[in-house]
């Protein structure tokens, strides 16, 4: 296992450094002058344009630039902001918490109720229960997130004496409810479909069959050995949406008015403060990374049968 986890940290190496220099190319096409975007008004003169650019090294080879922020990555230097004169490392650890908080408040209604509704989707398969789970599931991936979200404020404006859900920021765990939900909709949904796949495929196995056939009771045969059969999938799934949430969402930060990476993202794209977007960016990528291989290593938890060399 640890000679596993120390080949997979290696092979992360070439993924990093190669989705780095893809990230840095896409920011040097961007339209827009970097050397503009660094001294904004103080541009007075030729002069000081000339500085900013002597100081940056934006007149160097594109490769040696490259090469530069590579080994900058390496001491945690991913520049700084060209609006706030921050460092990015800096940015990015002040947003991290609260995008954190936010993706715990996501899995939290992504693991309970995205499972719990695809079992009981699977186990009364043509059901009212099934039905209605495959409709919310349908208008959940329908609905775009951020009108999911200006719609529960609204309703939770007209609810608040009853309620009392807030409706922006992130200070109780009451304002956790909405956002949480909202982030986690199209998720959940995706989750539901496939526990309900995966387990209805599982107690058609004939291993299912047998542990029937046997006399155990129907709740031991579904949870001591399909579902825990049928969850690798959904685990995979698990796994990658989770970075997804931990990185940030983007619409959910900005609807619920969330001072998270997502928020932080979209401003910093709006702004066309490169430096921060290339930072933030390649921080989600790393968060993706090592969420896979939390997953690699849970499948071994799950099946016993599975091992690594």
């Amino acid at each position: 296992m640890n000679r596993y986890v120390i080949r997979r940290l290696l092979q992360m190496i070439p993924v990093v450094i190669g989705t780095v220099i893809l990230l840095y190319l896409a920011m040097y096409v961007l339209p827009g002058d970097p050397v503009q975007a660094l001294v904004g008004e103080r541009a007075t003169s030729e002069e000081f344009r000339n500085a900013v650019i002597e100081k940056y090294g934006l007149n160097d080879p594109l490769p040696v630039r490259i090469g530069r922020y590579l080994n900058n990555l390496v001491h945690f230097d991913f520049g700084e902001s060209s609006v706030t004169r921050q460092p990015v490392w800096e940015i990015i650890k002040e947003k991290v918490p609260v995008s954190f908080r936010l993706a715990i408040a996501g899995s939290f209604f992504l693991v309970v109720l995205g499972l719990s509704t695809g079992m009981i989707s699977a186990v009364k398969k043509y059901s009212m229960a099934d039905a209605s789970v495959t409709l919310t599931a349908i208008i959940l991936v329908s609905i775009p997130v951020f009108v999911l979200g200006v719609l529960l404020q609204i309703m939770a404006l007209k609810t608040q004496g009853t309620l009392g859900l807030p409706i922006t920021g992130l200070t109780t765990w009451k304002h956790y409810i909405l956002p949480g939900f909202v982030v986690a909709s199209v998720s959940m949904a995706y989750v539901a479909r496939l526990q309900r796949t995966t387990l209805l495929e599982t107690l058609e196995t004939d291993y299912v069959r047998t542990a029937r056939a046997k006399g155990l009771r129907e709740r031991r045969v579904i949870f001591n050995h399909a579902w825990r059969n049928s969850i690798i999938p959904v685990v995979t799934y698990l796994g990658v949406d989770i970075g997804t949430l931990i990185g940030g969402a983007i619409l959910t930060e900005t609807v619920f008015n969330i001072p998270g990476l997502g928020r932080q993202l979209a401003a910093s794209i709006q702004a066309k403060d490169n430096q921060v977007v290339l930072g933030i960016s390649i921080f989600v990528v790393f968060v993706y990374l090592i969420a896979n291989l939390i997953v690699d290593l849970l499948y071994a938890v799950i099946d016993p049968r599975i091992r690594y060399e």
